[in-house]
């Protein structure tokens, strides 16, 4: 039910999950042995990261579908609040225990992969904010009858 403002946040938090494929999260300036060695650095150098991303942007496409059941709607924004803040944390963990890092003659610049999980957070908020808003709106018509 795409006319529902929740919808179109749900559907912004799936992009910003299926968007970390498209963008780096960080970048440097030489090959580093680790995960550096292609000068990149992604959601396609560690399985965990896959698993975090494609798990995220799926549950927000299931998300707008359970429309009619907003307790469930809820619990997954919920879930989707926890993997928008792991994410970039096992990320930048993952970094770091990489090794990578040891090497004071690489630059590192972080890329808008790091920021986008950040994005997903805000929009993920809003959609719940937004379904509690219809289940308040529900229940008050329910008193009426």
């Amino acid at each position: 039910m795409l006319q529902r403002i929740q919808s179109i946040f749900l559907i912004l938090t799936s992009g910003a999950f299926f968007s970390l494929f498209a963008s780096n999260f960080a970048s440097s300036d030489k090959t580093a042995i680790g995960i550096f060695s292609d000068q990149l650095y992604n959601v396609m150098d560690n399985p965990i990261l896959i698993v975090m991303t494609v798990m995220g942007g799926a549950l927000a496409l299931v998300s707008i579908f359970m429309f009619r059941n907003r307790p469930l709607q809820l619990r997954l924004g919920y879930l989707l609040i926890v993997l928008s803040i792991l994410l970039p944390l096992v990320a930048g963990l993952l970094m770091y225990n990489e090794g990578s890092l040891n090497d004071p003659n690489v630059v590192i610049e972080d890329g808008i992969g790091i920021y986008l999980p950040i994005a997903a957070l805000v929009t993920t908020l809003l959609a719940i904010r937004f379904i509690k808003k219809d289940n308040k709106l529900v229940k008050s018509m329910d008193r009426l009858r």
